[in-house]
């Protein structure tokens, strides 16, 4: 009796013990890209403290009658805008270069050393623009060479987490589970909003050193407690592709229509390595396989056009990320913490932008026809709230979270669930090797995205904010079009599953 018994409870205690782990990986590489998200966000706050309306202000010298007083130089000039743009450049340009580069560590590198090097050298710049503060330094090539040295280091992030959730996760629900796990980024921008306006009207170079020291101890969590593979731990590894006959596949589409040209430098699993059909290679059938190269992963069917589409779509995010404190200050006149607050809710509908994406994606396996479905809606909204956004607290409040979801559902989508299909796509052959880099590939395109976004904003908006709306829902547009070619392919793959499910009824 007791030996019939054995096999049930050793399934028991193994599928707690997976899920137990499982749990532990995706809340501790959710804190983790947090703790990313919340040391950028800083700038943008105390970008109006930086140069403000001095009129507004009682001066601590009644004899000055400078009516610059209150500025912070080197953004005391009349092209303040720009300055505030080349900086945020300097971040984003350093961030896109060094995210083709950092897939490529990624890959060869254990990620518990890797992020922690990562989050370390992240707490230290983040801080060191913070000290700027209080050792009174007013050289703009201070802050932009600590923006560089920031971004770089903050590469070291987003291929290590997908890749760490990829190797845990299978494809079943991926579009749900990283629709949740993905708000990370809008809880660490609400988060990084609050903790940098408790400080921007007193002392703003603690809106960014406490942010810094954050993600240092975060990154010291991480070195001891994250898991890197589920064999690590005697965890059974996850199945990527289910294989449903019936389902629309775009992008894990028929053999035929994948190529073989990726097969010759991903490698092959042996049927003892990957156990069951369909499932991934273990750690060690895939630590003698070879990393994939970049123009390898290039060649992986849907890789080009989501990533083209993340470009445009992380340049709308991104704008709205580095200047919307400063548009609601300019346009609707509140203050500087008021402001940051308020512009938590675009973030507030970035979660559930990310979440709605992720489940109708999983319902229909259409990643590319959500994403483009929420771009055409986001476009006429962006101009919505441009006209009507500001006349009132309620209409702003709403169009926030809307336009919040609209723009961040498809950037989520695309940054998660697509990254994670594409890296472990059946072209591979269970090749694990290949997520980090396709990760970078599409996150660093969308980057170029993310850099171009804001510096087009500082250098249009002098000329009036309604331009810098016309530039963003250009870009929606834009990063529509480039998945034309596979949304067809998703409708003409529920068109054959309806036929072929018909005829099974029919017989």
């Amino acid at each position: 009796m007791r030996s019939s018994l054995a096999p049930g409870i050793w399934l028991l205690r193994a599928f707690s013990r997976d899920s137990w782990y499982r749990g532990l990986i995706l809340l501790l590489t959710f804190l983790i890209y947090t703790c990313y998200h919340m040391s950028r966000k800083p700038i943008s706050v105390v970008k109006s403290q930086l140069h403000r309306n001095c009129s507004e202000l009682e001066r601590p010298d009644n004899n000055s009658n400078s009516t610059t007083w209150c500025y912070w130089a080197p953004f005391d000039q009349d092209n303040y805008s720009q300055l505030l743009g080349g900086v945020d450049d300097a971040f984003l340009i350093a961030y896109a270069v060094g995210m083709f580069i950092s897939g490529i560590f990624g890959e060869r590198l254990p990620l518990r050393y890797y992020l922690f090097a990562g989050m370390l050298l992240s707490g230290i710049f983040t801080s060191l623009f913070g000290l700027g503060y209080y050792w009174n330094i007013h050289q703009l090539w201070y802050y932009v060479l600590v923006q560089i040295f920031n971004g770089l280091a903050q590469t070291t992030g987003w291929p290590s987490v997908v890749t760490c959730i990829g190797n845990w996760f299978g494809k079943g629900k991926r579009g749900f589970i990283m629709g949740i796990w993905n708000s990370h980024t809008s809880v660490g921008n609400i988060l990084g909003s609050l903790i940098a306006g408790i400080w921007v009207d007193s002392a703003w170079g603690l809106s960014f050193i406490v942010p810094g020291i954050v993600i240092a101890v975060m990154g010291l969590i991480s070195f001891f407690f994250l898991v890197e593979y589920p064999e690590d731990v005697d965890c059974t590894p996850p199945q990527h592709h289910s294989g449903m006959p019936h389902t629309p596949q775009v992008m894990n589409g028929p053999v035929e229509d994948l190529g073989t040209s990726v097969d010759s430098v991903a490698g092959h699993c042996s049927e003892r390595d990957s156990g069951t059909e369909g499932a991934g290679c273990s750690k060690e059938s895939n630590e003698k396989l070879e990393a994939i190269s970049f123009l390898g992963a290039l060649r992986i069917p849907g890789v080009v056009e989501f990533s083209l589409c993340l470009l445009f779509a992380k340049l709308v995010s991104y704008t709205f990320l580095f200047w919307l404190p400063l548009y609601i200050v300019n346009v609707a006149h509140f203050g500087s913490k008021e402001a940051g607050d308020l512009s938590t809710l675009f973030d507030v509908g970035g979660i559930i932008g990310g979440i709605l994406a992720g489940i109708i994606s999983d319902y229909t396996n259409g990643r590319a026809t959500t994403c483009c479905v929420m771009l055409i809606v986001a476009a006429p909204l962006l101009f919505l709230y441009n006209s009507v956004g500001q006349n009132g607290i309620s209409s702003s409040i709403v169009m926030l979270i809307i336009c919040g979801a609209l723009v961040n559902g498809p950037y989520a989508l695309i940054t998660t669930a697509v990254s994670a299909d594409l890296g472990t796509h059946k072209s591979l052959r269970g090749n694990a090797k290949a997520l980090s880099t396709v990760t970078a590939i599409i996150d660093g395109t969308g980057s170029i995205g993310a850099a171009l976004g804001p510096l087009l904003a500082g250098l249009i908006s002098p000329t009036g904010w309604n331009n810098v709306f016309y530039m963003l829902i250009s870009s929606d547009v834009l990063a529509c079009l480039f998945l034309s070619r596979l949304v067809y392919k998703e409708i003409q793959a529920w068109k054959g599953s309806m036929n072929r499910n018909r005829g099974y009824k029919e017989i």
